[in-house]
């Protein structure tokens, strides 16, 4: 049903919408694809891990962002094709086709802004990107069932720029939730030994299938951004056997937890864009988790000057490039979560 098992390029062939279908697979799973960008694996009974999970693997939610897509394109091909059988409920979503296939990080908005209702306020649904960020939202309510099944969601990303730690993960806002040891192990089995602890509800999509869903949500930053076809993939085979493991086996085989072999950031300040002067004052180039010392000016916006204020406060994903009253960096300082 699907050419080549590629689900990704039938996709980008229709990059805003695709009718639904369905097909059954070699070992007696269903596949549904809901729309352009979106199917849902449903293993057999006698395949079914008890208890299962139900997983979401989103990536593309930036078109140029693209090796988190080759990768999940990779572990889909494999299911579709008979060499994988999953042992759990998985839904991929491939979230901006329209974006990749112009190499770019949005068409018109920046889509990892408009979840959790941001989609319908302000302009409203003005745009194709604001109506596929509502539709995504409604494709994983569909999802995640009442099975009382774990919940998980990993956004898949490839960030602007180098970092000094080249994998990170940010951890949503949990409320009143406590943070995961076991999900944090997990993000270490791929390869993630960075965390950065959210101070607050956003628009991303990975905080929004925690806080509306409670799932165990993670946007995953897994390198730099580069063209398709340009990635080195070897610098993501713990990404990917991580990721095949959780889906194709009843249970991940996770390292104990040791604090040293994790570098925990919280964040202390979000930096918004006031004006159209803002300015950083730091080199274009510079990495994410790079710091300042105390006092150092960051950046100007209009009479505002924003100032390193702690020891070892770092810069993470600095964009002047946004529209007013967006984020144009966070500002992080180290922490410790468990020590045991």
């Amino acid at each position: 049903m699907i050419p080549q098992h590629d689900f990704l390029a039938l996709s980008r062939r229709h990059e805003w919408q695709l009718d639904p279908f369905s097909f059954s697979l070699a070992d007696g799973a269903l596949a549904q694809v809901w729309d352009t960008g979106v199917i849902c694996i449903e293993p057999a009974d006698g395949q079914r891990a008890a208890p299962g999970k139900e997983i979401v693997l989103s990536c593309g939610i930036h078109g140029n962002e693209t090796a988190p897509i080759e990768l999940c394109n990779q572990l889909l091909g494999k299911l579709l094709g008979g060499e994988l059988s999953a042992r759990h409920r998985v839904l991929f979503l491939f979230g901006n086709p329209a974006a990749m296939n112009l190499g770019v990080r949005e068409v018109e908005e920046n889509m990892n802004r408009l979840f959790s209702g941001a989609h319908s306020k302000g302009e409203g649904l003005c745009n194709r990107e604001r109506i596929r960020a509502m539709r995504l939202e409604q494709y994983v309510s569909r999802f995640y069932s009442d099975s009382g099944a774990e919940r998980l969601h990993y956004d898949l990303h490839t960030a602007i720029r180098g970092s000094r730690h080249e994998k990170f993960a940010v951890y949503p806002f949990p409320h009143e939730r406590p943070y995961s040891q076991e999900q944090i192990r997990f993000l270490g089995a791929c390869g993630v030994r960075t965390i950065l602890l959210s101070n607050g509800p956003t628009t991303t999509f990975s905080y929004y299938s925690a806080h509306q869903h409670g799932a165990h949500g993670f946007t995953v930053e897994l390198g730099k951004v580069r063209p398709f076809g340009e990635n080195d993939m070897t610098r993501f085979i713990e990404a990917r056997q991580a990721l095949q493991e959780l889906v194709c086996e009843e249970r991940v085989r996770l390292e104990p937890w040791r604090p040293e072999d994790f570098n925990i950031f919280t964040i202390d300040r979000v930096i918004n864009k006031r004006t159209a002067d803002f300015r950083f004052l730091f080199a274009s180039d510079v990495d994410n988790f790079t710091e300042f010392p105390q006092g150092f000016v960051l950046a100007e916006d209009g009479e505002l000057r924003h100032v390193v204020e702690q020891e070892r406060e770092a810069v993470v994903f600095p964009n002047a490039n946004v529209a007013i009253g967006q984020r144009t960096m966070l500002l992080v300082v180290p922490t410790r979560l468990w020590d045991a």
